[in-house]
């Protein structure tokens, strides 16, 4: 029978070893998140910099710029009168606070001209059925609303490439035999063939014209025309 003898000492170095192990870890750990506090701070004071200018006027300054008042048991629709205050680490001209009138209704809830959306080239505008894409939204600095400002939502697909219907039906009509209309439109394929049958003998000139003319032949990319 074999006896397995347990030297306390290298017993004892080796716990000491894991503990200082997990104590720099747990060091090194507090080290990262105060970094990237300190970083998200310097960003977050870089912003206020240039959205909430010293020498504007306090009223006119904006909401991401002051702590304004809500109430989330407004009846919807109703305008309500805010107290608005300069957040302490913005510097202004004026008085610090002061009244602010808002439609009661959550961020989400604007209109589309009070939001800027990101818009995305990722599908097709010409699809059947339309196609929708969910992407981020931001309400405008000027007003005042209840929620979270920045919000998700679903946006119809209807982005611009930068091709012009005008340029693309001149192009069908006056070149469009050597396929001029399809390369400009991104359909390289077709203006190929096009170019190598002179327009199909003038019959593939004549259907895209109607086509491009009838907007039912747009970009290759899915966008619409300008």
């Amino acid at each position: 029978m074999n006896i397995v003898r347990i030297n306390k000492k290298n017993v004892f170095y080796i716990i000491f070893a894991l503990l200082l192990s997990t104590v720099k870890e747990a060091q090194m750990g507090g080290m990262a998140d105060f970094v990237k506090h300190e970083r998200e701070k310097r960003n977050t004071n870089s912003t206020l910099q240039e959205d909430c200018p010293a020498d504007k006027q306090c009223s006119e300054l904006s909401v991401e710029c002051l702590n304004c008042t809500t109430d989330p048991g407004c009846i919807y629709g109703k305008t309500i009168t805010s107290t608005c205050t300069v957040r302490n680490e913005v510097k202004c001209v004026g008085e610090q606070t002061f009244k602010k009138d808002y439609i009661c209704r959550y961020c989400y809830q604007t209109e589309h001209w009070e939001h800027k959306c990101h818009q995305k080239a990722t599908c097709s505008s010409v699809a059947s059925p339309q196609q929708f894409y969910r992407t981020n939204c931001t309400v405008n600095s000027d007003i005042v609303c209840l929620g979270h400002r920045r919000f998700m939502k679903n946006l119809p697909c209807n982005w611009i490439g930068g091709y012009r219907w005008s340029t693309a039906l001149i192009l069908s009509i006056t070149l469009g035999g050597f396929g001029a209309d399809r390369f400009y439109l991104g359909h390289w394929q077709e203006g190929t063939g096009k170019l190598f049958s002179f327009g199909g003998l003038g019959v593939w000139t004549l259907i895209d014209v109607v086509l491009i003319s009838m907007r039912y032949l747009g970009p290759a990319d899915g966008s619409l025309y300008i």
